[in-house]
Formats: C-alpha cells, structure tokens, sequence
C-alpha cells in the first residue's frame, strides 16, 4: 500500500498518527495492501480554490475526497482489489477551528475528517439520512478501533 501525504498548509501536523490511521482503517475495511491512496493537507486559501472549483460553493472546507478507481470495502475473504483509491484534502485551519468548537484536539478531528475522506473515497455518501446513519456510524466504529489501538501502543 502506498500512503502519501504531503503537508503543504504551514501547519504542523504528526503524519505518523495518519499514517497508523489509514493502516488500520485499511485493515478494517479489507482494502487490498495494494491500493494507493494519497493525503494533501493545504491551507484556507488552497482549499477555497478547490471547494468553488469542485463543489461550486464558496470559502474553505474541511476535507474533500477525490475518488479515483471507485473501490470499495472489501471482506475478509474477499478485499478491496489493488487500486487507485484517490486524493483526501484536508484543511489543518479549519480542522483547528473545529476542534476548538468541539472541545478535542486539532489532532482528533484531523483523525475523524480523514476517516470520512476515506469513507467518501470508498463509496460512502451522507446525502440521505439512511447513508448518513450508515457512513456516520463505521466512521465512529473506525476511530473507536484506532483510538483502542493507539491506546495499546502508546502503553507498549
């Protein structure tokens, strides 16, 4: 598996946190070892210029996905095959903003919007109430698993 991430938003970010994050949401969606995903986090300016070109609505946003090869979760016995999953934008200042607003860390939200930009990359959608149920609720399922092995790790 290839995961790329370029930090180019002049904000600090701990990289290996996302890296272990999409390791284990990988394993936990039985995405192919194979498939490539790749992780770009810009500044406000940057992604208001992405969010009017490719959502046609103005300012920055948090996070945007840019699926590729349209996979999808796999199972056990069968994974996602070997692919191009796409891009995840995320937009450090805005996840700040946020955290402030929801009494966690930076860091934590960073965590939580690039699980929903994998989700989105996946397939997953929030348009309609059952799909939101459904993509709300392995979003949560995927963070606890990575919090339960972060905390394991950082007790070894």
């Amino acid at each position: 598996m290839t995961i790329e991430i370029s930090n180019e938003s002049g904000i600090a970010v701990d990289e290996t946190v996302l890296l272990r994050l999409m390791e284990n949401n990988f394993s936990e969606l039985h995405v192919s070892p194979e498939a490539d995903v790749a992780i770009l986090l810009v500044d406000e300016g940057a992604m208001e210029a992405l969010h009017v070109q490719w959502m046609d609505e103005p300012g920055p946003t948090d996070v945007l996905s840019f699926p590729m090869d349209e996979l999808r979760p796999g199972t056990e016995d069968m994974p996602t095959p070997a692919g191009l999953l796409g891009d995840i934008v995320l937009c450090p200042q805005v996840a700040e903003t946020q955290a402030v607003a929801a009494k966690h860390s930076t860091m934590d939200e960073l965590v939580m919007l690039t699980t929903h930009g994998l989700l989105h990359l996946l397939g997953f959608d929030h348009a309609e109430p059952e799909e939101e149920r459904e993509m709300f609720g392995l979003q949560r399922e995927l963070i606890t698993a990575f919090q339960a092995v972060e905390r394991r790790r950082n007790r070894a």
